[in-house]
């Protein structure tokens, strides 16, 4: 007796979101490469430079574990794009403070995470981009903005392209 494999009923959408995503962190990753940073070093910067924040705040918009936060802002230093400073607000704290060469290359990192993006939506008529991001959008904010409580995690893929 042999098992039948079930009819899909439905498009795939974990495989769509996983494919198109790992795709998409692949070419941030190159994209970034070529000015020397990873997609972890331009989160911080640009996160940084928007206002005053922790390393822990940084870690958590970046969604990087400490020891990963640890050795991105360890490479930002030796590179000196940044640097751990402590806070104007509460001398108790370390925020990481960018430096005039680190906004200047935070600048050209954005302008590659940009291109990225719209080289993948370009691929799309205009409405179905609009359509698209509206929906992703929608499910990240609603259904799909917190992960469900799971006796056996689920091991999420690694988050190198923020």
């Amino acid at each position: 007796m042999t098992a039948l494999t079930p009819a899909r009923t439905a498009p795939d959408l974990s495989y769509l979101l996983d494919h198109t995503s790992h795709v998409l962190r692949t070419r941030m990753a190159a994209a970034l490469g070529e000015i020397g940073l990873t997609a972890r070093m331009h989160c911080v910067l640009v996160h940084a430079l928007e206002e005053e924040r922790t390393q822990i705040q940084l870690a958590e918009i970046g969604d990087m574990d400490k020891t990963t936060m640890v050795v991105t802002v360890d490479a930002l230093e030796s590179a000196g794009l940044a640097e751990r400073r402590p806070s104007s607000r509460d001398r108790r704290a370390r925020i990481i403070a960018v430096t005039e060469e680190g906004a200047r290359v935070a600048g050209r990192s954005q302008e590659i995470v940009d291109r990225v993006h719209q080289e993948a939506l370009g691929t799309l008529p205009q409405d179905d981009r609009e359509v698209l991001l509206r929906a992703l959008n929608q499910l990240a904010t609603d259904h799909l903005a917190t992960p469900s409580e799971n006796p056996r995690p689920v091991r999420r893929a690694r988050q190198g392209q923020r």
